[in-house]
């Protein structure tokens, strides 16, 4: 049995999850890794952004507070994943509340689906009832995921160049 754990991202990240998020491409499916191919440095100032962020400091115009978590595996880590506290209408056409990723060697073990039900979770617990993602049509793994987790899809749109599916899944009776 795996020991799993989940927790927010901190100011001073090791050497593992910074390389967790240099193996994680830098746009790949939907999940934009700003990280990716940051110095050591650089990483830092990131992960420092990030912690704001989920504070509501230091938010650029039109950006709404997000928290980014990490999920480990025995103590290594395996995905991230990035929950925005609520939708303002850019939000709404496409991002959505909650992005995710794992890292490419450490794909098909489950671990979507851990990390989906993890941020659910953290989602209830700052009052949402409902969330909603958008995952590319053709990103098959990552749509099954999320309908496993109740997702529903609302629907399809053409948008830069992809058709987004445009889920909700009802967190009230979690």
């Amino acid at each position: 049995m795996t020991n799993i754990k989940f927790r927010p991202i901190k100011l001073d990240e090791d050497n593992e999850v910074y390389q967790m998020f240099q193996e994680i491409p830098a746009g790949e499916n939907g999940f934009y890794n700003t990280a990716c191919g940051l110095s050591k440095k650089e990483f830092k100032a990131f992960c420092q952004r990030r912690v704001d962020s989920s504070q509501g400091i230091n938010l650029k115009a039109g950006y709404v507070p997000d928290t980014y978590y990490l999920l480990f595996a025995d103590d290594y880590p395996v995905g991230v994943a990035k929950l925005r506290h609520y939708l303002n209408e850019k939000l709404i056409k496409i991002g959505g509340h909650i992005g995710y990723s794992i890292r490419p060697t450490r794909r098909g073990e489950n671990f979507g689906n851990i990390i989906l039900q993890k941020v659910l979770e953290q989602a209830k617990l700052k009052g949402l009832d409902k969330v909603m993602l958008t995952i590319k049509e053709d990103n098959t793994p990552s749509r099954k995921t999320c309908e496993h987790n109740g997702g529903k899809l609302e629907k399809i749109e053409f948008i830069h160049n992809n058709n987004e599916c445009f889920y909700w899944i009802d967190i009230s009776q979690i």
